[in-house]
């Protein structure tokens, strides 16, 4: 019963997947991969595994791991500094944690202990075991003053070129600190490199993988993403002060902001490099159990607002104990609204009436491009705003659909410095979105901004975009409930994305015509809006997804399906147009982890196709 209720389940989510993304058309690779997929979940043996089932993952590291039997010879050779503070650990753990790292696969490092004055008697005994090898310093507190202050000290007593981060009960990878090595081989100007972590329960056995993406600053806002395996340039760290006393338990946080703030040269590896073992009582196995981290990570973001002089409040999310970054927009910019329709007069008076009665922003104008509409209630709808509204402006558009031609038309008549392209199809939920979305789009970083959509019956249809998923891109938590807190908070507080769906979309004009806008030629109907992003992305800029932003989206209905020969031959010829033009682009999304699967959002694949 179970099976089937899986399958049940997935093929829903599979048929809304399938035709958000493809309208049905499936190319034959896309189609055996889900029939492949249904199939497998019906009789039990899913070609995709759940990273956060215990068993699963343990499967999935055993088949797919690779364990370095060769080493390259590395022509630079840094000497890399690991730190720990030591307190009351029990001798098993320290020793484990000890032992991982002499045990290096690369053995130009250090290892710098500093015991913050334990009182445990096997922890003192395990240290002085360790005194008389050469590769190990230690040194003794006489008072305990907590990790920062220790960890300062050990920093102090540092020779290493770059310092290594870990807990004293935590262990590496054997060829931790030759991946990171051999990535500084690649690049020598890296200031900062991370990689991918688990976890280790209380038997010891690993779980709970964290495949992270590669550097995102709107998300590290939200969360220590970065977290293990840390090694940062020494130079730069001293530069920075080292670790900030009175913000214990989240002072590595507080490191990490400041530290980039000084460097953009940052590399993440993603192999999982680094176990963190979950102790009862530990912010490993439950981070409620150290309430005063996340104030003090709270503390930490605030204090980086603050030096980088941006005028924001920060939010604690109350279900993930992760962090809202809410920008302060006190003189609103104008905001051109831009929404294309063909009729359906309902269900565009239903976008209308919930922007003009719910949005709290006030300096907004609305364009709403009439694309050859033919039935008298939509006329009367538009002759209705227009004497009701002085912002509402209609715009004939007397052309063929093309929605990229459409919304750049209107673009040009635009008189607002930021713009918001919207679907007539939505309703607003959150009454601050446009407040909350702007506040981002006008950072100088940030290019695309996104909100979370809804089906009417409050399951998700967007949470962000993967580029290369399914195909050419796909949503992300597709189905989900609107509850939902999603993989490490996606769907709570804001995340770097590929790209966001353009059914909400929030950028500034500049922007958008830095890029040029939307493609016409190529990508009338389907992909604009991936394209859109990319290009985006291409100038340096990260695209956002907002969950806190809340719309519903009733799925193209002025547009219909494309279920006819000529619509079909038009989808593939987009198809084809996105692959030719962004090639190897569109699957090494750096905002989705590698390992993840391409064929479920968040998922790994059994056996790795190379190795299959």
């Amino acid at each position: 019963m179970q099976r089937i209720s899986n399958f049940s389940k997935n093929f829903y989510r599979g048929a809304k997947s399938l035709w958000k993304q493809y309208h049905f058309f499936i190319p034959p690779k896309v189609f055996f991969s889900k029939a492949k997929y249904l199939i497998g979940t019906l009789i039990g043996l899913s070609p995709l595994v759940d990273p956060m089932s215990k068993s699963g993952y343990r499967n999935w590291y055993k088949n797919n791991e690779k364990t370095l039997t060769e080493h390259e010879q590395l022509q630079y050779r840094p000497l890399i500094s690991v730190l720990i503070p030591v307190y009351n650990v029990k001798a098993e753990y320290l020793t484990q944690c000890i032992e991982s790292i002499l045990q290096q696969s690369y053995d130009n490092f250090e290892l710098c202990l500093v015991d913050d004055a334990s009182t445990l008697q096997e922890t003192k005994d395990v240290l002085k075991s360790y005194e008389a090898n050469p590769k190990v310093k230690i040194k003794h507190r006489q008072i305990n003053s907590h990790i920062s202050r220790a960890t300062n000290d050990a920093l102090a007593i540092a020779s290493g070129d770059f310092i290594a981060l870990a807990d004293n009960d935590d262990t590496l990878a054997k060829d931790a600190l030759y991946e990171v090595a051999k990535a500084l081989n690649d690049d020598k100007k890296l200031d900062l490199i991370y990689s991918d972590e688990d976890k280790l329960d209380e038997n010891g056995r690993r779980c709970y993988p964290h495949f992270k993406p590669d550097f995102s600053p709107d998300t590290l806002l939200g969360l220590n993403y970065i977290c293990h395996l840390v090694i940062v340039r020494t130079k730069l760290l001293r530069e920075i002060g080292g670790f900030t006393v009175g913000l214990e338990g989240a002072q590595d946080y507080d490191m990490l902001l400041r530290f980039t703030e000084k460097t953009n040269h940052i590399y993440h590896i993603p192999k999982i490099l680094y176990h963190w073992r979950m102790l009862e009582g530990s912010t490993a196995q439950k981070l409620d159990n150290k309430d005063y981290a996340s104030d003090k990570g709270k503390l930490a973001i605030e204090a980086a607002l603050k030096r980088r002089k941006l005028d924001a409040t920060v939010e604690k999310d109350p279900r993930s104990t992760y962090y809202r970054v809410i920008y302060d927009v006190k003189k609103e910019p104008l905001v051109s609204i831009i929404i294309p329709t063909k009729d359906y007069a309902d269900i565009t008076e239903t976008c209308l009436k919930s922007i003009y009665e719910k949005t709290t922003y006030k300096n907004f104008e609305i364009l709403l491009v009439n694309n050859r509409s033919e039935k008298p209630e939509t006329f009367q709808l538009l002759e209705k705003y227009q004497k009701a509204h002085q912002n509402f402006r209609v715009i004939d558009a007397d052309m063929d659909f093309n929605y990229s031609k459409i919304n750049n038309l209107a673009v040009k008549q635009a008189k607002g410095t930021v713009l918001v392209l919207l679907n007539n199809d939505t309703e607003i939920i959150t009454p601050d979105w446009l407040k909350l979305m702007v506040g981002y789009a006008v950072q100088p970083h940030v290019g695309a901004v996104g909100a979370k959509l809804l089906y009417p019956d409050n399951t998700i249809q967007h949470g962000g975009v993967v580029l290369g998923l399914g195909g050419v891109a796909g949503h992300t938590y597709l189905g989900e409930t609107r509850e939902a807190l999603g993989l490490y908070g996606r769907l709570c507080v804001p995340y770097d994305y590929g790209a966001v769906t353009a059914a909400c979309l929030c950028v500034e004009k500049k922007k958008f015509e830095e890029v040029k806008g939307l493609e016409e030629k190529g990508l009338k109907v389907a992909f604009n809006d991936i394209d859109f992003n990319m290009k985006l992305l291409d100038k340096g800029y990260y695209n956002v997804m907002l969950p806190m932003v809340e719309l519903y989206h009733y799925e193209s209905k002025s547009r219909g399906m494309d279920t006819s020969p000529e619509k079909q031959e038009r989808f593939k010829t987009e198809i084809e147009f996105m692959q030719h033009k962004w090639g190897n682009k569109l699957t090494h999304d750096r905002f989705y982890n590698p390992n993840y699967s391409l064929k479920g959002a968040f998922v790994l694949d059994r056996k790795k196709e190379a190795d299959e």
